[in-house]
């Protein structure tokens, strides 16, 4: 892949109105779309052609499935005909219904399996009942990334703390996508992330895409943070070559 290959650009608008004109101007400086419940709540089905029809880049369905494995296998079914590269499915179900998602799958999606998101911290962990050896994010994540390795899962989603851990324990194959990107040079206000790291440092410890959307989406210049992000990538890449 080339560096901008590697950047995932969520589409986190109202309407397929507005995220077109991010698709115009980035469909050549990112890698991937990513299409999430407010976009896809809003437009349905139809904005994926949007993107298609604009953009040579891939589209990252990002459902985030969490229901019974019954429920779940039928909205897989129903999203195959999309062909999109990547759907999300939560961990916290367990392993038959990341399994279900799997065996449903078909036209080359790759099931990634969300690990912990990026906004809890380890108080959070606490809150929804998290068991004490658990509390640590590392372990979780590593918890629950073995289960989504078990299941046959293509890869996870985890923050850039643990990517390096998990490409170790689970080989280079083991895809991962990690969000919660902030560029030192980035101010994002009021933000909601916890767990997060530069596009430097994810691509250091292993990532094989990253998801950056405020710190391009807000820059007074959308295309120069991407090519921005894109030089950090090809530096960390020639530094995890070394």
């Amino acid at each position: 892949m080339q560096p901008h290959e590697r950047i995932i650009f969520p589409l986190d608008f109202p309407n397929a109105k507005e995220a077109k004109k991010y698709i115009e101007l980035l469909k050549d400086h990112v890698g991937l779309f990513k299409v999430g419940l407010e976009l896809f709540v809003s437009e349905g089905p139809a904005v994926l052609k949007t993107i298609a029809n604009i953009a040579p880049t891939k589209v990252f369905l990002d459902m985030k499935f969490h229901d019974i494995p019954e429920t779940v296998s039928a909205a897989q079914k129903a999203a195959n005909v999309h062909g999109a590269e990547f759907i999300t499915v939560h961990c916290d179900e367990g392993p038959r219904l990341l399994k279900a998602v799997v065996d449903t799958v078909s036209n080359g999606t790759k099931i990634l399996a969300i690990t912990v998101l990026t906004s809890l911290s380890e108080e959070d962990f606490k809150d929804i009942g998290i068991s004490n050896d658990l509390q640590d994010p590392l372990k979780l994540v590593l918890h629950r990334a073995a289960m989504a390795k078990n299941a046959n899962c293509s890869g996870v989603v985890c923050s850039g703390r643990e990517v390096k851990a998990v490409k170790e324990k689970f080989g280079k194959d083991f895809i991962v996508v990690v969000p919660g990107i902030r560029p030192e040079w980035a101010c994002v206000k009021d933000d909601d992330q916890s767990r997060i790291t530069t596009p430097f440092n994810a691509i250091v410890g292993g990532a094989d895409y990253i998801v950056v959307g405020r710190p391009i989406k807000t820059h007074h210049n959308p295309v120069e943070a991407a090519k921005k992000i894109e030089e950090e990538i090809a530096e960390g890449l020639k530094k995890r070559r070394n």
